[in-house]
């Protein structure tokens, strides 16, 4: 289990056009959001990512990198990055789903075509948000089962000047006796 104020595993990935990205040496100032998604065959990702791929430049502004990741093949990556309209939103492919495990995603199994007619892959990693602070340590993680009900980018900007001007720490960092 990951645990705020740790360090995360390691993540180390090819992108579709920054080369390979690597949590332990590409940080921003404060941090970087690495936002797993399930794939191309989700809409409700692409609409996620776009959110994000419109906020990048905001979450840049307060130091903080973005990046988005899945296990889809290069050339669905690419394709899911030309649905979202990415210009500044980088986009991470072929995630091995021992690495979506070490993260703590939930795996899935293909239940066929989609509702907007695309194949699922056989096996596939379920949502996650997570905040990497600049030194590597975990500040704020989301896992999700399912597609839905996943944190706001607008309200996580919020959250961010608030984090950066009081200087508050992760929380759930206690993992002794309870």
């Amino acid at each position: 289990m990951l645990v705020p104020r740790q360090q995360v595993p390691t993540l180390s990935i090819e992108t579709l056009s920054h080369g390979t990205f690597d949590i332990a040496s590409d940080k921003g100032d404060f941090g970087t959001l690495v936002v797993f998604y399930r794939g191309l065959h989700c809409p409700i990702c692409a609409t996620y990512l776009k959110e994000l791929e419109r906020l990048t430049p905001e979450f840049a502004e307060r130091g903080v990198k973005t990046i988005a990741l899945s296990s889809d093949t290069r050339e669905r990556t690419q394709q899911m990055a030309e649905k979202v309209g990415a210009e500044s939103l980088r986009f991470g492919h072929s995630l091995p789903l021992e690495t979506a495990r070490n993260w703590g995603l939930f795996i899935s199994t293909s239940r066929g075509t989609t509702s907007i007619g695309i194949e699922e892959p056989a096996l596939f990693s379920e949502p996650g948000v997570f905040l990497v602070r600049g030194n590597g340590e975990l500040y704020f993680a989301s896992v999700q089962t399912m597609p839905f009900v996943r944190p706001h980018f607008k309200e996580m900007l919020g959250a961010l000047d608030f984090v950066r001007a009081n200087d508050y720490p992760g929380r759930g960092e206690y993992t002794g006796a309870v």
